[in-house]
């Protein structure tokens, strides 16, 4: 029997939270400093957010803003959205997070993550990996800046990016992103199959037993945003954090 790792997930936008279906479709669901006060009272075991605006606006991280939501978080904190810069790292380093989260410049430099992990060692660096069918049914890298899958394999990717250094994959179902219908299992299995390194399962959790059969599927951890943002059939918006008891696994 084991605790399951259970990451809140959350999306920044204009320095609010918000919550999307299929990377669509932003809802705003609170403030940062808030949840973060929140998921510290329910014992969290980590915490991500990802700035959901920094590339699309060609920006880097807003390190002011995220050193005041730091500042507030008593959990492992990780942050992800417009690092591209080794100097971008080593900054949110200096203000407290713990975990970055690298998207598309992994995929437009895949080096770039090698050298990420030479500064803050393979254990900091997670690379998320935002999926999505294309026409034929088949899993792609989906560029969201762009909103169209490529023609990258998910699976060989996550291989190189084990290579490169990366210490943990961040597994996003962009089909199942909002859905709370529960994760892309194969996928899942496929990618966990393949590499070596966590695989922490992101995208259509909408209840505990998801979890679980994430885990079930090859996942090392799991990770969610609605299901910690929305209670009911109206999804009215109440942040909240399972029990821990509830999340042992055999």
């Amino acid at each position: 029997m084991h605790q399951i790792r259970v990451i809140p997930c959350l999306l920044l936008k204009n320095k609010g939270l918000v919550k999307t279906i299929n990377f669509r479709d932003s809802t705003y669901v609170g403030d940062p400093i808030n949840a973060v006060r929140i998921f510290n009272d329910k014992e969290a075991d980590e915490l991500l957010f990802i700035d959901i605006d920094a590339s699309r606006k060609k920006r880097g991280p807003d390190f002011d803003f995220i050193s005041t939501i730091t500042r507030e978080a008593f959990m492992p904190f990780g942050y992800g959205g417009g690092v591209k810069t080794l100097d971008d790292i080593k900054r949110l380093l200096h203000i407290g997070i713990e975990k970055i989260s690298i998207n598309s410049q992994a995929i437009k430099d895949p080096d770039f993550v090698k050298r990420a992990s030479e500064i803050c060692g393979s254990q900091s660096v997670v690379v998320s990996i935002d999926i999505k069918k294309n026409s034929h049914g088949n899993h792609k890298l989906y560029d969201h800046l762009n909103g169209k899958c490529t023609n990258i394999d998910p699976v060989e990717f996550a291989v190189t990016m084990e290579v490169k250094g990366a210490g943990e994959i961040l597994l996003n179902s962009v089909d199942k992103d909002g859905t709370m219908s529960g994760y892309d299992l194969g996928l899942i299995h496929k990618v966990s199959r393949a590499v070596n390194i966590p695989v922490i399962a992101l995208g259509g959790a909408g209840k505990i037993e998801d979890f679980m059969e994430a885990i079930k599927a090859g996942a090392s951890a799991v990770a969610a945003g609605s299901f910690f943002v929305f209670y009911g059939k109206n999804r009215a918006v109440l942040i909240s954090y399972p029990d821990k008891k509830g999340l042992i696994f055999e």
